[in-house]
C-alpha cells in the first residue's frame, strides 16, 4: 500500500483572495470554511477524489525562506499561450527566477507571490 498527496497546505495572508484565484484557475469550489479564517478548496466531487484539495491557511506572516514545493498546471481545453493570457487576466503576474527564456514552461506568481509554473503540455479534463 502507498501514499497519495490528498492536500496542498499553502500559507496565505488572505484566504479569501487566493480562493477566487485558484477557484478560477483550476475549476475548483470552496468545500469548508473554518472559523480562523482558512479555506479548502477543491474538485466540485470534494475530498477524497484524484485531485488532492488546497487548503489556505491564513498567516499574518509569510514564513521565512523561499518555499521549496510550487504548483504546476496545465491546461485542458486551450494552448499554453491562450492560457498564459486567461491566468494573467485573473491576477497572475510573470515571476522570474533565472529562466533562460527557451524553458517549454511559464514561471508565474499568484496574487500573493507564490510561485507556479504553467506548463506547455495539455491534458485532458478529468
Amino acid at each position: 500500500m502507498a501514499c497519495r498527496i490528498s492536500e496542498l497546505v499553502l500559507g496565505c495572508r488572505d484566504p479569501e483572495v487566493l480562493a477566487r484565484f485558484w477557484c478560477e484557475v483550476l475549476d475548483f469550489v470552496v468545500l469548508d470554511r473554518e472559523d480562523d479564517g482558512s479555506l479548502e478548496i477543491g474538485p466540485r466531487e470534494g475530498f477524497g477524489g484524484p485531485q488532492p484539495t488546497i487548503i489556505l491557511s491564513r498567516r499574518d506572516e509569510p514564513e521565512k525562506g523561499k518555499s521549496r514545493l510550487h504548483i504546476d498546471v496545465n491546461a485542458t481545453d486551450r494552448d499554453q499561450d491562450a492560457e498564459l493570457d486567461r491566468l494573467l487576466k485573473l491576477g497572475a503576474r510573470p515571476a522570474d527566477i533565472g529562466q533562460t527564456g527557451q524553458e517549454q514552461w511559464h514561471v508565474l506568481a499568484d496574487p500573493e507571490g507564490n510561485e507556479f509554473c504553467l506548463l506547455r503540455a495539455r491534458l485532458g479534463p478529468l
